[in-house]
């Protein structure tokens, strides 16, 4: 049995899994700001269990002492999109970065497996500094749709249940939800500028909102009591009734009546 320190061993991979989260989590925030939209919907990952690589190493016929070359996915990042699109668009972000190698690709949405699994995988040489050193660490990137994403997740767990044995009715019908899974992205891809505009158009109102609110309650810093509680009150009314267009003419008085006390301020000082 190896004797190697698994918690020493594993220390390269963590450090891969929160940088590389953090990087990608930025690259959804830059292009959101950008684009006003951004492919990625959200950014998990995972260490790989030890368990998990014992079993995967016996598996594959790895030896203890090559681990680190032959199980390419202990460390894990997972990136969501809303749409197939977005999966090639982000796939050509990670490809065009400087601070990662990508070695390899697995394209398994057109070429899904038997079971019906669909998801992009990239394999990467990514460099950590380490407190003591620099290292080379391979990860796995998994890009995919929430619909693959919550496929993949049940087909795991009930995969660890049956250890890989599942029985034929359950694998039929794993198939039968993955076509499922599949219909589903592609009714939301002949959608998607429809799905986007409703998303853009509440984010737009609740942006409103919120700018609103806080300006209004900077007047009371202008010692505008009187004019702040009137606000107060006409938003409250707006919001009931939904008057988004209303809401946007407040605050466009709002920043006039803000405006014009800062000039007569600046004038008395003179």
């Amino acid at each position: 049995m190896d004797g190697r320190n698994w918690e020493t061993f594993l220390l390269p991979y963590e450090q891969t899994v929160e940088e590389l989260k953090v990087k990608f989590k930025t690259m959804r925030s830059e292009l959101k700001k950008r684009e006003e939209y951004a492919p990625i919907e959200f950014v998990t990952g995972r260490v790989k269990r030890i368990s998990s690589i014992l079993e995967k190493a016996e598996r594959l016929d790895v030896p203890m002492d090559k681990l680190e070359e032959g199980i390419e996915d202990i460390a894990g990042i997972r990136i969501m999109c809303q749409f197939v699109e977005d999966i090639r668009r982000v796939a050509e972000y990670i490809r065009a970065r400087k601070d990662l190698t990508v070695l390899y690709e697995k394209d398994y949405i057109t070429n899904y497996k038997d079971s019906g699994y669909r998801s992009f995988h990239m394999i990467i040489r990514y460099p950590i500094q380490t407190a003591l050193e620099q290292k080379i660490v391979l990860a796995e990137i998994q890009i995919r749709t929430l619909a693959m994403n919550f496929w993949a997740t049940i087909e795991h767990s009930l995969n660890y249940k049956y250890r890989g044995g599942l029985p034929g009715d359950m694998r039929l019908r794993l198939q039968k939800s993955a076509q499922a899974a599949s219909v589903l992205d592609s009714e939301m891809s002949s959608i998607r500028e429809e799905i986007l505009a409703a998303q853009k158009t509440f984010e737009d109102d609740a942006n409103i909102v919120s700018t609103l609110l806080k300006t209004i309650n900077r007047l009371y810093s202008y010692h505008l009591v009187a004019e702040a509680i009137s606000y107060q009150e006409k938003f409250s009314e707006a919001f009931l009734e939904r008057d988004f267009d209303g809401m946007k003419e407040m605050l466009a008085e709002v920043k006039a009546l803000m405006a014009a006390k800062h000039q007569e301020e600046s004038e008395n000082e003179d």
